[in-house]
């Protein structure tokens, strides 16, 4: 063998030959989209914890020759043709990887940190907050009805319609249950529009409210006892779990790691869930994710439609909870300040920060951020039941 054949050996064996052959204009458009991605990530920072690591999970997939990650193998395991082992054994690192997804043990574990790190005390102590995150998830059923017009199956348009609570655990779990093909698109819409809640929010925010609704100065809430804070937990996932066997998961991690936060007695096991639990995860869950965004199955007709339905979703999300605020504030005659409505989808603190922000343009001496998260957190809630009906109704 020659030079010139050990030469043109290698530039044969190596990606960059992988641009020229069928599709490789695909890898190198997605390749785009992730270094794209990347941008937004670490300069814009938008959502960079996971953002970055989906992106470099795209673009590691996407690397012709790479043997990362083979959603053929997938295929195959959902039509029942092999199992894990053979993944084991043939897949790529990637794989490795999104078999915490497909099992939904990521989403699970990320449910459990976010439990550690959240005070359920300003949900006790004003329990009507709980129907402002219910009406919040209007978004959720309208994407769904929506998706089904634009030609999607009933288990896909649940999927879509997720976006629509703000919670990027619950519309990853959903969706590798119902759709794990459109996985990579919907994970892009529910954690970008996450991001961008600071923007897509207060426009809508001003538009159903007046100004003196927005200068509503709300009283200070009761404290919560401890006793209350250990019960609740334990009282939600029986109540809930029962009525939705499917939401076991979900809500059993979230108020697992709830319970470790407030009994007191378990703190080094919530810190482990708030940091190096959810830190791991974080990193394992985001390059899955990220993983399944090859260009073949990502650049289509059904992409741009997820990407719009997402966002109108995101945006009656929005606006439910506003009604919903406007409604409570009538029947409070005035207690009530509306724009915590908006804090009942699920991002949280995101959402009750913005609507903190909002208030206090139009009243500086206007807190809502206490008042704000009992919503914020009855939308996590929320959006956990909305996913558990759908999985039970499609699953």
């Amino acid at each position: 063998m020659n030079v010139g054949e050990i030469l043109l050996k290698l530039w044969n064996d190596s990606g960059f030959a992988g641009f020229g052959v069928s599709g490789g204009w695909q890898s190198l458009v997605m390749i785009i989209i992730a270094c794209g991605l990347l941008y937004l990530g670490i300069v814009k920072k938008f959502e960079p914890l996971l953002l970055v690591g989906i992106a470099f999970g795209c673009l590691l997939s996407n690397l012709p020759g790479g043997g990362l990650y083979h959603p053929e193998l997938w295929t195959a395991f959902m039509n029942g043709e092999l199992g894990f082992g053979t993944i084991l054994h043939d897949g790529g690192l990637l794989d490795i990887f999104y078999i915490g997804v497909k099992s939904s043990i990521y989403p699970c574990l990320i449910f459990m940190g976010v439990g550690a790190m959240t005070d359920f005390g300003p949900l006790l102590s004003n329990p009507k907050s709980l129907l402002l995150g219910a009406a919040a998830q209007m978004g959720v059923f309208a994407a769904f009805f929506g998706a089904i017009l634009l030609g999607f199956t009933g288990p896909q348009a649940a999927s879509i319609g997720i976006i629509g609570g703000a919670d990027g655990p619950t519309a990853i779990f959903l969706t590798s249950r119902l759709a794990p093909e459109l996985l990579g698109p919907i994970a892009i819409a529910a954690y970008s529009y996450m991001a961008l809640i600071p923007l897509i929010q207060p426009p809508f925010m001003r538009m159903l409210t007046t100004k003196e609704e927005r200068k509503i100065v709300m009283t200070q809430t009761r404290t919560v006892s401890k006793t209350e804070k250990i019960v609740f937990p334990i009282v939600v996932t029986i109540f809930v779990a029962l009525l939705l066997p499917s939401t076991a998961p979900l809500i059993g991690c979230l108020m697992l790691g709830n319970l470790m936060r407030e009994t007191g007695v378990t703190d080094r096991l919530s810190d482990t869930m708030q940091n190096a639990l959810m830190n791991i995860v974080t990193i394992l869950l985001s390059t899955s994710v990220g993983a399944t965004m090859v260009g073949s199955t990502f650049l289509t007709v059904e992409t741009i439609k997820i990407v719009v339905l997402g966002v109108c979703a995101f945006i009656l999300s929005t606006i439910g909870g506003m009604i919903g605020g406007k409604i409570m504030c009538w029947a409070t005659r005035g207690k009530v300040n509306p724009l915590i409505g908006s804090a009942g989808v699920s991002a949280v603190p995101m959402a009750a920060r913005v609507s903190n922000k909002e208030g206090q343009k139009w009243n500086p001496s206007n807190f809502l951020l206490m008042h704000a998260m009992g919503p914020n957190v009855a939308g996590v809630i929320g959006s956990a039941i909305a996913a558990g009906f759908l999985l039970a109704v499609f699953g």
